[in-house]
């Protein structure tokens, strides 16, 4: 079973926009595990453009199934782990001045780098995911710097989707076997949504776990967010 992990960034960036704590992200949180989700993700930047410091502690003592939290691997980001310990770290390779994520990290030039600090945060008990591009290259490299899994950044694929879906899946589904014949688990997330999330599950059946946060944020404004979670979670069937 392919596991739906929701990205709450978005809802923080609403309630930011007027101060206060509408809408509540801990309540959010609390629902969409409650609608389903079998994980919560957070970014939490440097610059707390979305969620916060506050945040990230708070929910750590409410979320009860898979806590994933995401972000660039400075010495703030490092204690975050240290402190909460959650199921899951998924260290990126943009700095704060980023307004999202572009780019998997190039595990080969950066291979020392990884190294120590996949080793830092797995002495906190937690799974490491490296974000990469579908790359058989960067996929070896993650596992040589000891990642668990690997997080395939699949936003070239949603852009491609559209014009030749065949196209778009090809190095993902290279990279995901590669990734299997070595062990490493597989997730992916960027830019998926109801239109191209199915036939990337079909075609990556050992997927493991999918991050969606924009897209889902989004077509809640129009379905509801138990609706919308259900109908993501279709996707992840038979």
């Amino acid at each position: 079973m392919t596991r739906l992990s929701v990205n709450i960034n978005k809802v923080a960036t609403l309630r930011n926009a007027r101060g206060g704590n509408n809408p509540d992200v801990i309540g959010v949180a609390k629902d969409c595990e409650r609608f389903g989700a079998q994980g919560i993700t957070v970014h939490p930047r440097p610059d707390q453009r979305h969620i916060t410091t506050q945040d990230v502690y708070g929910l750590a003592e409410i979320v009860t199934t898979e806590y994933n939290i995401e972000g660039y691997p400075d010495e703030r980001y490092m204690q975050i782990i240290a402190d909460i310990r959650p199921a899951q770290a998924t260290i990126v390779p943009d700095g704060p001045d980023v307004l999202t994520s572009n780019a998997g990290w190039n595990t080969v030039e950066n291979r020392n780098l990884l190294s120590d600090i996949i080793a830092k945060l797995k002495d906190s008990g937690t799974r490491v995911s490296v974000f990469v591009d579908p790359d058989v290259e960067m996929v070896e490299g993650a596992r040589s710097c000891g990642a668990d899994c690997i997080e395939l950044y699949t936003e070239p694929y949603a852009r491609e989707y559209l014009s030749d879906r065949e196209q778009a899946i090809k190095s993902y589904i290279d990279a995901a076997r590669r990734a299997e014949d070595i062990g490493l688990g597989i997730n992916a997330g960027h830019d998926l949504d109801l239109k191209n999330l199915k036939y990337l599950y079909k075609k990556l059946p050992r997927l493991d776990e999918v991050s969606i946060g924009h897209a889902l944020i989004c077509d809640a404004i129009y379905y509801g967010l138990e609706n919308t979670i259900q109908m993501y979670q279709r996707q992840l069937e038979e």
